[in-house]
């Protein structure tokens, strides 16, 4: 029964949280999943459904969220919150080891029944605090998530324009793409026009852009 507790004990301590890794849609969509050969100045993409020759732009979607202030901040916020849960595991783990360790020193002295009731008793609270710590871990998780798709959200408007500046009628993720020259590529661009708009997404009132709720 110890025993059992110990390892969901050692569970606790031994499992920080880890962020979700879910592919985020591309911004643009797409009609097809197989990849797309891209190249600029040659022959305009032409749809059955719009027969206006049109451009392709493409943009690295997972570079759009690591390399700009608003991304990094909401990684950041999500790298926090999880050292301060790994730090309350281990703080929970210490106290819950040197309350099994008393009981077990007072075992031979305990009436075998009051022992059993003790152990079965610690045994529960280990197991509500483990039930407990991974709910806090999976909502941790959830938040990264919420925070990347607001990301997204949050700079649809300024891919859109960047799309209609370079004449384009539709962006491309990079990974959706097998063949293309370097100039459709706006991601550079693309960041530098997310850092000067929206920056870190943390206004003068103290509100955050694309806050999954991680802090």
């Amino acid at each position: 029964m110890l025993r059992a507790a110990l390892f969901a004990l050692a569970m606790i301590a031994a499992s920080p949280p880890v962020a979700a890794q879910e592919d985020t849609a591309p911004v643009a969509a797409q009609e097809d999943t197989a990849p797309v050969a891209a190249q600029e100045g040659t022959a305009p993409v032409v749809t059955q459904d719009n027969p206006t020759p049109v451009g392709i732009v493409t943009v690295d979607i997972d570079r759009l969220f690591t390399a700009t202030e608003l991304g990094q901040r909401i990684t950041d916020d999500f790298r926090i919150a999880s050292e301060a849960l790994a730090a309350e595991n281990r703080t929970i783990a210490a106290a819950l080891t040197e309350e099994e360790s008393n009981l077990t020193e007072r075992r031979p002295a305990m009436d075998p029944a009051a022992f059993r009731a003790e152990a079965e008793a610690f045994d529960e609270k280990v197991q509500g605090i483990r039930a407990a710590q991974d709910a806090k871990e999976r909502a941790l998780d959830d938040s990264l998530a919420a925070g990347r798709d607001n990301f997204f959200v949050a700079i649809r408007p300024i891919l859109g324009q960047l799309m209609v500046e370079n004449g384009a009628g539709a962006i491309l993720d990079r990974r959706s793409v097998v063949l293309s020259v370097g100039r459709i590529d706006i991601t550079d661009a693309a960041i530098a026009v997310i850092d000067a708009t929206v920056g870190d997404g943390t206004g003068p009132d103290g509100d955050s852009t694309g806050d999954g709720g991680a802090n």
